[in-house]
């Protein structure tokens, strides 16, 4: 696959979502207002982008089944560099974060947005360049099967760490700034 055709499908799988999303908004906000496209209409979308994965994935596991059955260890030699890639990512956010003495909360964040993946664009971009039944699309497919069940176990690791994490310090009241106090109660 020529570069072009990955750049070509990139903006497609790219571009397309972003540009109706946009104007799903843009209209969707003028016709009914911020509050009522944000409280009505949103919920209602929410889902159907999970319901697309969801079809994918299912779409080529019916395709690749016979691939998978006939190659377990192709599936284990893709599972293996995601496993040590989400524990690399995710621990190094989250030791970057203790490092530069973020709250907890912000830590889990970091740590989270680092180890996370857009297996959705790297599914379609594989499909559109090698085609549905390729290896490519194989990767695609088993990465979002191993990334949630590590993922998962990490919110759980983070939670045990949070009892080890330092809580926040407290502000002594002689040492807040005047300037954090409203005026009408500084004396």
């Amino acid at each position: 696959a020529s570069p072009w055709q990955i750049a070509k499908s990139v903006l497609i799988f790219l571009g397309v979502p972003l540009i109706a999303g946009f104007l799903t908004r843009y209209l969707g906000e003028r016709r009914m207002g911020k509050a009522a496209y944000e409280q009505r209409l949103l919920p209602r979308l929410g889902p159907w982008a999970l319901y697309g994965l969801l079809f994918t994935v299912v779409l080529l596991f019916a395709l690749q089944g016979d691939r998978i059955l006939a190659h377990p260890f192709d599936v284990a030699r893709i599972a293996l560099p995601l496993l040590a890639y989400f524990a690399l990512m995710w621990g190094g956010g989250f030791a970057l974060g203790r490092m530069l003495g973020l709250s907890y909360e912000r830590t889990v964040a970091l740590a989270f947005t680092a180890a996370g993946n857009n297996f959705e664009l790297a599914i379609a971009v594989a499909i559109a360049t090698y085609g549905v039944t390729s290896g490519q699309a194989l990767a695609g497919v088993v990465g979002p099967l191993i990334e949630v069940p590590i993922l998962v176990g990490l919110v759980y690791v983070s939670l045990a760490l949070r009892r080890r994490f330092p809580s926040p310090a407290r502000p002594r009241p002689d040492r807040i700034p005047i300037t954090s106090i409203p005026e009408e109660h500084r004396s």
